[in-house]
């Protein structure tokens, strides 16, 4: 007789503990970022996708490629493109061909997205610290850092979301 029970991790169900740590996780993600969310759009009128770009950009040495933002961000190629119309059009970055890969597209901060972003990061630090922090002490912080850390870089072992390849839409029927 064979044993047909899934190895574990393999489609098993998550033990009560571990199911309690996902969702607490999950809703304290999504009540963190609720509140930077609202923060960002009243204080500066951007998303928190919008942020971290400017944020990344800001702390960037020089320009970076859509594929370097979309990567850090964990964002997709076409959303990125979107996100990135937006901010130029608002004069926040500037875009533009690579002089060493024609396929590439260089984003760089402009002045007036340096200003919205010093407008925004005090606002955005009060909230995270409020949030996040101060329920925490030095060891906790340390604990989570050091948490947080081998979990995302698990999670970055695999490939970025903007290297995955594009689903391809099946044909439409045409009109008619």
């Amino acid at each position: 007789m064979t044993d047909t029970r899934p190895a574990p991790g393999d489609g098993e169900a998550l033990d009560p503990r571990q199911l309690g740590a996902y969702f607490v996780l999950m809703e304290a993600v999504s009540l963190l970022q609720h509140q930077v969310e609202q923060q960002l759009r009243t204080e500066g009128d951007i998303s928190y996708v919008q942020f971290q770009l400017l944020a990344r950009l800001a702390h960037a040495d020089g320009q970076l490629t859509m594929t370097q933002l979309a990567d850090g961000v964990v964002y997709s190629r076409s959303g990125l493109t979107y996100q990135a119309g937006l901010l130029e059009k608002a004069g926040l970055i500037t875009r533009g061909p690579s002089p060493d890969d024609e396929r590439a597209t260089l984003v760089a901060i402009t002045e007036n997205g340096r200003a919205l972003l010093g407008h925004v990061l005090p606002g955005h630090v009060q909230v995270s610290r409020r949030l996040l922090f101060d329920p925490l002490t030095d060891d906790d912080l340390h604990h989570l850092g050091d948490i947080m850390t081998r979990v995302r870089d698990h999670m970055r072992t695999q490939p970025p979301r903007s290297a995955a390849p594009r689903k391809r839409r099946p044909d439409r029927p045409g009109p008619g």
